[in-house]
């Protein structure tokens, strides 16, 4: 008896555990991946009291009552750019020439900003009063030495590296990739890139789910086509295995036919079967074994049938493998803009999603139509009312 998705999706993420595994990676390496430590930091950030203007530096009571009519006169003791320590201390009556991230030297606390001044070298003008501490960005603004910015767990994104970088390490400590075996099988298909030859297909299936794992940051570990024997798969899924693969998918092989070949497939590595069928259209005839503690997942050969099966049921496996919010599936209620005849079951089909209401992509054409794909950005589940969906009904849309 087939399962229903939900009692199919909590038996496969029964079989997996999060990866505990660390390893070092560069910052370039690191958008995408999850952080296996809190980044501390080393110093304050700022290290000092920095100017966030070009201007001079000096102690703010001595502006006191400055204006255009009556400018007060501060000798000028030194100029800084960012980068560089002025050696000394500011006394009253004096100002400091410095540049925008310069540190606020000693003594000081204001800044002027240069347009309020007449710019001068040796002697300058303030046109206008600074309160003390106006224009002045103090040590530590931004974070202190020994504080938590970012912690373990979190997925790195652009922001995160920049943080990392900015306490001065070039690489971080993180979780490993998934590692995932894609095999496909069927003498009718061929590799891309091959010479067509009559009664062959070219093998897309293997080439979607892996395009979809490297689009969230984890390509496939092993990818192979593996001949349309039962021995054939079950070597490479036995090679897969020994190589530390987190999780085996296979394409094609599970329906009822002389060539479906992965019934074969738990006798020969002696895997447990955990079910066979799902209650989902297409791609009904999903079967899965547990071989060695490793799940082993076999989709249809169907096309569609095995990319909406990766994504309603693989991605949930992948998410608690790995904690990366990117695997996690996406769901929102929409109004549906086409009308669709087919009832029964519970049926997927190739939507657009856009401002709140979503539209089908080939859905009254046969599921092993894959150009649809290219145009589509979710699947939309057809609501199970056994009446023909109209326009305007509400369905479950799950974002790509």
């Amino acid at each position: 008896m087939a399962l229903e998705i939900e009692e199919a999706q909590e038996i496969l993420n029964a079989q997996v555990e999060p990866i505990s595994e660390t390893e070092e990676v560069l910052l370039s390496e690191l958008p995408g991946r999850v952080l296996a430590e809190d980044i501390v930091a080393l110093r304050d950030q700022p290290p000092f009291p920095r100017s966030p203007l070009d201007g001079y530096a000096f102690c703010g009571a001595d502006s006191k009552g400055a204006s255009k009519e009556k400018p007060i006169t501060l000798k000028v003791v030194g100029k800084i750019y960012a980068g560089e320590v002025f050696d000394g201390e500011i006394h009253k009556g004096e100002a400091l020439r410095l540049m925008t991230g310069a540190p606020i030297p000693s003594g000081a606390d204001a800044v002027i900003r240069q347009e309020d001044t007449d710019e001068g070298e040796e002697q300058v003008k303030l046109f206008a009063s600074v309160a003390p501490y106006q224009n002045y960005c103090y040590q530590g603004e931004d974070y202190k030495a020994g504080e938590v910015l970012i912690p373990a767990g979190t997925q790195i994104n652009a922001g995160a590296v920049s943080v990392i970088s900015s306490i001065g390490k070039d690489r971080a400590l993180v979780y490993r990739k998934a590692r995932v075996a894609l095999i496909s099988s069927g003498d009718e298909v061929l590799p891309p890139g091959t010479d067509w030859k009559p009664g062959k297909i070219f093998d897309s299936n293997r080439a979607y789910i892996g395009a979809r794992m490297i689009e969230n940051g984890t390509a496939p570990f092993i990818s192979v086509h593996a001949e349309d024997k039962a021995e054939s798969v079950a070597e490479e899924i036995r090679k897969a295995v020994d190589a530390g693969c987190d999780l085996v998918v296979t394409t094609g092989g599970v329906s009822v036919g002389e060539k479906d070949i992965m019934h074969e497939i738990g006798d020969i590595l002696g895997a447990k079967l955990l079910f066979w069928r799902v209650r989902i259209k297409p791609g009904s005839p999903t079967m899965v074994y547990s071989y060695r503690g490793v799940p082993i997942v076999c989709l249809s050969g169907n096309p569609f049938g095995a990319i909406a099966n990766y994504e309603i049921l693989i991605r949930g496996m992948l998410y608690k493998l790995t904690g990366q919010d990117c695997w996690r599936m996406k769901t929102e209620e929409m109004r549906i803009q086409d009308a669709y005849k087919k009832t029964g079951g519970r049926r997927f089909i190739r939507g657009m999603a856009a401002d709140g209401k979503v539209s089908l992509c080939g859905a009254e054409k046969s599921v092993g139509v894959l150009h649809a794909l290219a145009e589509c950005n979710c699947l939309v589940e057809m609501p199970q009312t056994g009446q023909p969906v109209q326009v305007g009904d509400t369905v479950t849309v799950y974002y790509l």
